[in-house]
């Protein structure tokens, strides 16, 4: 089984860039303290990377 990474947005996206605000959508993110799952993926990875000031991630 993949591993599943928990991604929990911890900050708002008012003052951010299109760019950053369009990453945090497709990672299916809207409100502050919601948490989706997703398999560790490169995509997924880079993703994250993009915008880790705004998210916590654990591994599950």
């Amino acid at each position: 089984m993949a591993k599943q990474l928990e991604i929990t947005l911890k900050k708002s996206l008012i003052g951010r860039n299109k760019k950053q605000r369009a990453t945090i959508e497709a990672l299916g993110l809207k409100k502050i303290r919601q948490t989706v799952t997703h398999n560790d993926t490169p995509q997924i990875r880079g993703m994250i990377h993009h915008t880790d000031f705004m998210l916590d991630v654990k591994e599950v």
